[in-house]
């Protein structure tokens, strides 16, 4: 099979119920941007930390299901599709990567080591899928479920970052005004 088609020569691209649209459509940009989040955190993996990778890696497929129910205007019985049980998973790992960390006090810069930088660059790309999703839903139909895992996710990469900052024992910075 080639890698490439030809289709999207045109600018336009196929969804799965196999109508087209622009590449510069609402829907194309949602999904793309959750792309972009999901490729952002494989570039932070491995951490060095099994259980930060393990979850990290639950995320990326959990995304590859954001990306799929986006890419489906009409999804059918069976099909991928973000449910309340995926925003339940991330929650649990934001809830037990906090119980291992200090109390957060104030805001903090982004940054750190090498993977904890990588997370916090990857939760202001997720915020970004985040809006592109909440503008795509302002006229098209939408997931909700797949919406809140996004707001959730940002979160969870937020966390993950200070746990894999604190575990390599870089300190976090708190800005300046």
């Amino acid at each position: 099979m080639k890698i490439y088609t030809g289709r999207g020569d045109d600018g336009m691209t196929d969804l799965r119920d196999m109508s087209r649209v622009s590449k510069t459509s609402p829907r194309i940009e949602a999904y793309g941007t959750v792309d972009e989040a999901n490729a952002l955190i494989g570039t932070a993996r491995p951490t060095g930390y099994d259980d930060v990778d393990e979850t990290l890696e639950r995320i990326q497929n959990h995304l590859h299901v954001v990306q799929a129910d986006f890419a489906n205007p009409t999804p059918d019985e069976g099909d991928p599709v973000v449910t309340e049980a995926h925003v339940d998973e991330l929650e649990t790992a934001i809830d037990d990567a906090e119980a291992e960390l200090d109390p957060l006090e104030s805001f903090i810069l982004p940054g750190g080591s090498e993977a904890g930088a990588t997370l916090h660059y990857a939760r202001a790309v997720a915020r970004r899928a985040e809006r592109r999703s909440v503008e795509l839903a302002v006229d098209d139909p939408v997931n909700e479920e797949a919406i809140r895992y996004l707001n959730r996710l940002s979160d969870a990469l937020f966390v993950l970052g200070r746990l894999v900052n604190a575990r390599d024992g870089v300190p976090e910075e708190p800005p300046t005004y």
